[in-house]
């Protein structure tokens, strides 16, 4: 009977925190639309979400709150940072998986942990007085440009690409790997033909969680990337400043005035959530494949 009485309550209380989690998200959510979605129908979904020109604050002429050349910015910078981050964290997952010895192993695994433990701020400091001069000595431009944002976020997409990976390699049957060794193929094909396809829908989803993560992120981006709200000329230099939906909302936010300007900050929080929204149930949807495939 006490037994009985204490799983109840262990069931009682996971059921609580379930629920917890799931009311915070939905209060956040009916927040932001309750801010933002008054002006995303007053001014305009496509006139917001296409447009070209941000100057909420303008002295002469109507204020405008096009913030497409933002979006593109987040999208190119997150799209670097997985271009630099994808092959090398999947390269470290098979080798922690597939070559590494476990005292190697169990000490890149820690690496990895501390890298997690890093504050973004500190990595945007590093790149602000590192690697823009960098970039600026060497390839030219002002060094506040996609290149260094892309970096910097590449560094922190890492260890969630390391981590998922590497546990969705490390849950491939051995004897799939056993077999095709037993057929006479190499350990090298035996990795690129048998284990990563068997891998696949694991490390499709840290790619999409990487992505969502370089999305999200604010301090490291806003130190890196110059926060220009304007499109690259030509659209492929990415020694070009850019801004990002985080950052306009950061750096704007303390001195919006009630109105419009306020209203379309959050409104591109809502942008910015969807867009999250979007890479997760994407995540979640791939994953699935994979477990019904595996079944």
């Amino acid at each position: 009977m006490i037994r009985q009485n204490r799983e109840r309550i262990i069931e009682a209380l996971l059921f609580i925190s379930a629920a917890t989690a799931v009311i915070i998200v939905m209060l956040i959510m009916v927040f932001l639309f309750r801010e933002g979605a008054p002006f995303l129908l007053k001014y305009g979904i496509h006139n917001f979400c296409l447009g070209m020109d941000w100057n909420p604050i303008a002295i002469d002429g109507e204020p405008s709150y096009g913030i497409f050349p933002i979006i593109i910015g987040s999208v190119y910078i997150a799209t670097g940072s997985l271009v630099l981050a994808v092959p090398l964290g999947l390269g470290c997952a098979v080798f922690l998986v597939e070559i590494a010895p476990p005292g190697i192993q169990s000490a890149i695994r820690r690496g990895i942990e501390l890298l997690v433990g890093i504050p973004s701020v500190v990595l945007g400091f590093f790149g602000l007085v590192l690697l823009v001069p960098f970039i600026r000595d060497n390839a030219g431009g002002f060094g506040f440009s996609i290149l260094a944002g892309s970096i910097i976020l590449a560094i922190m997409a890492l260890p969630h690409i390391i981590s998922i990976s590497a546990d969705a390699i490390a849950a491939v049957p051995q004897t799939y790997k056993q077999a095709s060794l037993a057929l006479g193929a190499t350990r090298w094909h035996t990795i690129r033909n048998v284990i990563l396809p068997a891998a696949r829908s694991g490390i499709v989803a840290s790619v999409i969680l990487g992505m969502g993560n370089s999305i999200g992120e604010t301090m490291a981006v806003l130190m890196v990337t110059g926060n220009s709200p304007i499109l690259p000329e030509p659209f492929y230099d990415v020694l070009d400043p850019v801004h990002t939906l985080t950052a306009n909302i950061v750096m704007e936010m303390n001195y919006a005035a009630p109105g419009d300007h306020q209203q379309a900050l959050f409104a591109t929080g809502i942008v910015l959530f969807v867009m999250v929204a979007i890479l997760n149930a994407i995540s979640h949807h791939v994953l699935k494949s994979g477990m019904e495939v595996g079944r």
